[in-house]
């Protein structure tokens, strides 16, 4: 991936305010961050070319979309991104495999096209529903049949605007491993737009925080978030690691940041990438290591930080191991931190059930 990515520098005005960004990334995938009115979708469409701004320069992967100094702007249809919205706006009385080439772009060869709509369907998983009428699917299917139409454009870019946002919990985290393999399997430059903190930190590598037209912060999706979301008992900690085995019902997974846990089975596999997520409630903290109890997960941790927040909630964020390892944030009372006697630089341990951690993708290795 290029070492600027993206680069974005944008002045738009609006109606509540001013959208006023500037920043470059070299990340893969970058994620857009923030509250409904915050300004991610008036950046949507001045990055796909609906909106043009007052001033500034738009580049992606060492393309020019707009700059106003130059006095040049792209159209929409040279802009060559594949667009996914929140709706998926399928032609209804189309079938599947209608709507996924209805994606391809004029001069395309005949069997560069099939192969491309083969490799598609392929990787989401949509081959037997390829004959079927649109009207006959689900929600999440509809999306993976938008994303599919989306890659059979060839686009150097994709924008995925709130694409899991009409979905409910359950099905949004069954549709997002599908997106993951897509980041992973077509490597192509991606802004992910999402108010959903678990999707950014399994999708970005990046992401930018918006809060009334302006970047608040910008960084690593599990630091950047952390904040962003302080005092919020909801929030999950998502983890990556290599499966070591799968035996009984429990995958033993090495996390990239060191230190072992175990989760869920993910299957037979014993060379896989998981990522899951973790919830902030869901971890326990003890002085002593406990013994004699039913959760597999007991990791020796230091604390690094504690951030007391109003309703007598509080974070702490605490280390595996000795420094180290895996970041997570916990959720606790204020009054159990007074009664620990936690701070800073204390030795605790991390207790958590295998079931807590909820696995988000399980990818085998290639070689496998």
């Amino acid at each position: 991936m290029s070492p600027t990515s993206f680069e974005v520098r944008v002045r738009l005005p609006l109606a509540p305010f001013v959208l006023d960004v500037d920043f470059t990334s070299g990340v893969r995938s970058l994620g857009v961050f923030g509250p409904s009115g915050s300004g991610k979708t008036s950046l949507v469409e001045v990055l796909a070319g609906w909106r043009v701004p007052a001033a500034g320069r738009v580049a992606v992967a060492g393309r020019t979309l707009f700059d106003d100094a130059a006095r040049s702007a792209l159209p929409i249809e040279a802009r060559a991104i594949g667009y996914v919205p929140q709706d998926a706006l399928l032609w209804p009385h189309w079938t599947v495999e209608r709507n996924v080439r209805a994606g391809a772009r004029r001069g395309i060869a005949a069997r560069e096209l099939e192969a491309l709509v083969a490799r598609t369907a392929d990787v989401l998983e949509i081959k037997p529903l390829l004959p079927r009428p649109v009207t006959r699917l689900s929600g999440g299917e509809r999306q993976r049949v938008a994303l599919a139409r989306a890659l059979v454009s060839r686009p150097a870019c994709l924008l995925l605007d709130e694409p899991l946002g009409a979905l409910d919990l359950p099905l949004r985290r069954r549709i997002l491993p599908y997106l993951i393999r897509v980041r992973d399997e077509f490597g192509l430059p991606t802004i992910f737009v999402s108010h959903d903190a678990t999707e950014v930190q399994a999708l970005c590598d990046e992401v930018i925080v918006l809060q009334s037209g302006r970047i608040v912060a910008q960084g690593a999706p599990a630091e950047v978030l952390r904040y962003a979301r302080a005092g919020e008992r909801s929030f999950d900690n998502v983890l990556t690691g290599d499966v070591v085995e799968t035996r009984e019902g429990v995958t033993t997974v090495v996390l990239d940041a060191g230190g072992i846990v175990h989760v869920p089975a993910v299957g037979p596999a014993t060379s896989a990438r998981v990522v899951f997520a973790l919830g902030a409630d869901d971890i326990l903290v003890a002085l002593d290591a406990p013994t004699r109890i039913s959760a597999r997960n007991v990791l020796p941790a230091a604390i690094e930080h504690i951030e007391r927040a109003p309703n007598d909630a509080a974070r702490v964020d605490a280390r595996l191991a000795d420094g180290t390892g895996a970041r997570l944030s916990i959720s606790l009372t204020q009054r159990s931190v007074d009664e620990l006697g936690l701070r800073p630089g204390a030795n605790v341990f991390l207790v958590f059930k295998t079931n807590s951690c909820r696995v988000l993708s399980a990818s085998l290795d290639s070689s496998e």
